[in-house]
C-alpha cells in the first residue's frame, strides 16, 4: 500500500488493462446490437458490417492501450536508469 500512496508503484496500468477488458465487451455486444437491431430483422450486410465493427474495434482499442501502456514503460525504465 505505502508504494501506491507515495506513487513508487503505478496504479494506471493496472487500470488501463481493466479498461481495455470493459472496452472489449462493449465492442462485441455493440457489435452484436448492430448486426440484429433495426427493421428488417437480420441480413448479411448487418452481419458483415457488425463483425468488421468488432474486428476494427478491438484492433483499436488494443493499439491505443498499448499506447498508453508504452508510456508507463519509459517511465519504469527512466527510473532504473535514475537509480544506477
Amino acid at each position: 500500500m505505502k508504494n501506491v500512496l507515495f506513487f513508487d508503484n503505478m496504479l494506471t496500468p493496472k487500470i488501463i488493462t481493466f479498461v481495455y477488458w470493459l472496452l472489449l465487451v462493449s465492442i462485441v455486444i455493440g457489435g452484436f446490437a448492430s448486426m440484429f437491431a433495426g427493421y428488417g430483422g437480420f441480413g448479411f450486410g448487418k452481419f458483415i458490417r457488425g463483425l468488421i465493427f468488432i474486428g476494427m474495434g478491438a484492433i483499436g482499442a488494443r493499439i491505443w492501450c498499448e499506447l498508453l501502456i508504452v508510456l508507463f514503460k519509459m517511465n519504469e525504465a527512466l527510473q532504473e536508469l535514475r537509480r544506477k
